[in-house]
C-alpha cells in the first residue's frame, strides 16, 4: 500500500536496534514511505516511571536514525502541550497534513492492550493501517479485539520482521550495573550514553 507515512511514538530511553529493527520492517513489509519518530516527553500511561530528560533523549535518537534517509524525527509531540496520547498525536499529524496517510507502528503486545489506551476508537478511526510486529509470547485474538473495536481488523497488518528481545529498561539496567550494552544499541548511541554518563 504506497503513500503512507509510517508514525513511531515512543520515549526512545535509549533508542536500540530493536526499535529500529521495527521502523525498518514498516519500511520494507508494510511498502511505507518514510516513518516519522514521535519522541514523547512524559507518556500519561506511565506516569511513575522514571524518565531521563527530553534533551539527552533527543540527541540519541537523532543520532540513531540520521544514516537512514527514510527515517525522520518528528517534533509534533514535543511542541505541542501535554497530556500526548496517541489519539492527539495522530490527530494532530492530520490537521498539519490532512491528506497524507499514516500507518500507526507497534508491537503485538500494544495491540493486544489496544482498548485500554485513550480513545481508543477515535485511534483506530485516525489510522490507515495499523503495522504489528508479532511477538512469540502473545497470541492477539483480532475477532474479539473486533468487538471492542469495530473496524481494526481491516486495518492491522502483521510485519513478519524476526522478533528482537531487547528493552531499553534491560539496557539502563546494564549500563547501571556495568555489564555490556553496546551491541544493543546503534554505536553512535552508545558513544552519546558513555559520554554524558547516562542510566548510572
Amino acid at each position: 500500500m504506497a503513500g503512507l507515512i509510517g508514525v513511531f511514538g515512543g520515549t526512545f530511553d535509549p533508542p536500540h536496534l530493536g526499535h529500529l529493527t521495527l521502523a525498518q520492517s514498516g519500511i520494507d513489509d508494510l511498502d511505507l514511505d518514510k516513518v516519522l519518530w514521535v519522541l514523547t516527553q512524559n507518556p500519561p500511561h506511565k506516569p511513575d516511571d522514571p524518565i531521563s530528560p527530553l534533551e539527552p533523549r533527543h540527541v540519541m535518537l537523532q543520532a540513531a536514525i540520521k544514516d537512514h534517509p527514510s527515517f525522520e524525527f518528528s517534533r509534533i509531540d514535543i511542541d505541542r502541550p501535554s497530556p500526548h496520547y496517541a489519539t492527539g498525536t495522530l490527530r494532530a499529524l492530520r490537521e498539519g497534513n490532512p491528506k497524507a496517510r499514516y500507518a500507526y507502528l507497534m508491537g503485538e503486545d500494544s495491540l493486544r492492550d489496544l482498548p485500554t489506551w485513550h480513545n481508543p476508537a477515535e485511534f483506530v478511526e485516525l489510522c490507515d493501517m495499523l503495522g504489528v510486529m508479532c511477538r512469540s509470547s502473545i497470541q492477539v485474538d483480532l475477532e474479539k479485539l473486533e468487538e471492542t473495536l469495530p473496524g481494526i481488523s481491516a486495518k492491522v497488518r502483521f510485519s513478519s520482521v524476526q522478533e528482537v528481545d531487547i528493552s531499553a529498561s534491560d539496557i539502563r539496567r546494564r549500563v547501571r550495573e556495568g555489564l555490556p550494552y553496546d551491541h544493543l544499541v546503534p554505536h553512535a548511541v552508545a558513544h552519546i550514553i558513555h559520554d554524558l554518563g547516562l542510566y548510572k
